[in-house]
């Protein structure tokens, strides 16, 4: 059973790639997950396992990417069935909500293909994924995403990272009047998220609060040096400050 974020509270997300990554941005504070996988490639549909695994451990609420590939967030007809299917699956499983996204070939939001996935979603919460950022006009594109009902949007302000981008942020959260949360995400740490928030006036944040995890594996083909045996994972402490310095900007706020 999920539970409700205070309403004074600036809500932060943890993009989890790994059932453990989810684990620890519970542990570590976070008031959501967003479940993927592969986001060194900016994040894919989870397995069915990790997903099953997930909702069996989390108590907070669980959100989930739907994205088929990498790419590009142009969709064929097979890809939207694809994605719908996954997106009954959370809807089994009990999921909280899913994260979505599509634009058509001129970089506009490709309303008819997100309509047909919110309305797989039912009464599941709905957000629209970083395919905002390269929308070929984000304040029309912010319009028809608020209108389609979405809860909220990522956005890093159409930069690298959500503080290069804060400005724009600024303008989308101005622009959206209340319509729909604006949520940053991309580059955040406890170190910047202070002067990003004032700068943004984001409604939530997004990060992944990840650290380099080394393979306990002692054996390594030598003939297979460059294919690396760690990766990254989200880690308790890294959350823990970020959620700590998101409180301390909202004290100081008044």
């Amino acid at each position: 059973m999920s539970v409700r974020i205070p309403l004074a509270r600036i809500p932060l997300e943890i993009a989890a790639g790994s059932l453990a990554s989810a684990l620890a941005a519970q542990e570590g504070g976070a008031d959501r997950v967003e479940l993927c996988e592969n986001l060194g490639e900016g994040g894919c549909t989870p397995s069915w396992g990790t997903l099953a695994m997930a909702r069996d451990h989390l108590r907070i609420p669980l959100y989930v990417l739907i994205r088929p590939r990498a790419g590009d967030f142009l969709y064929d007809a097979l890809e939207r069935e694809t994605m719908q299917r996954d997106i009954e699956a959370c809807v089994r499983l009990g999921c909280d909500g899913v994260v979505i996204g599509a634009l058509d070939a001129d970089g506009d939001v490709d309303a008819a293909a997100c309509r047909t996935l919110i309305a797989a979603a039912g009464a599941l919460g709905v957000t629209f994924h970083r395919a905002f950022d390269v929308a070929r006009d984000r304040r029309a594109a912010l319009d028809v995403i608020a209108a389609l009902g979405c809860e909220r949007v990522l956005t890093s302000g159409g930069q690298a990272g959500a503080l290069q981008g804060a400005k724009d942020i600024a303008d989308m959260v101005e622009h959206a009047a209340g319509r729909i949360r604006v949520m940053a995400g991309a580059g955040i740490n406890a170190g910047n998220v202070g002067a990003l928030l004032h700068d943004s006036r984001a409604d939530d944040v997004h990060a992944s609060a990840s650290a380099p995890r080394a393979s306990a594996m002692r054996f390594h083909n030598p003939s297979l040096s460059g294919l690396s045996a760690d990766w990254r994972q989200t880690a308790v402490e890294q959350v823990r400050a970020l959620r700590v310095a998101i409180d301390e900007y909202a004290v100081s706020r008044g």
